[in-house]
């Protein structure tokens, strides 16, 4: 597929950008190389091959969450609260 300058001005609408004819000219011609690079990929042979959402093993690097009470940690600095409770602005 070939981006003309119509597709471009569209694109360009639709993420709210304005750009003058010297950056349509720049522009059009990398867009056009970019699409003839990607569609290379539709020639490749991908028979056999499982199908992955990720190139490499994917750990879960977080800790396990464990509840814990922090009532106390947690009103010890506040200026405003009433009984286990932040107490805010009043809202309209």
């Amino acid at each position: 597929m070939k981006i003309d300058r119509k597709i471009l001005q569209s694109v360009a609408s639709n993420a709210r950008l304005k750009l003058s004819k010297k950056e349509e000219d720049e522009l059009l011609p990398q867009l056009n190389e970019v699409l003839e690079i990607f569609s290379g990929l539709n020639n490749l042979k991908t028979d056999g091959i499982k199908p992955s959402f990720q190139p490499v093993e994917v750990k879960n690097i977080f800790r396990e969450d464990k509840v814990n009470k922090c009532e106390e940690d947690m009103l010890q600095n506040v200026k405003n609260k009433e009984d286990r409770y932040f107490k805010g602005p009043k809202a309209i």
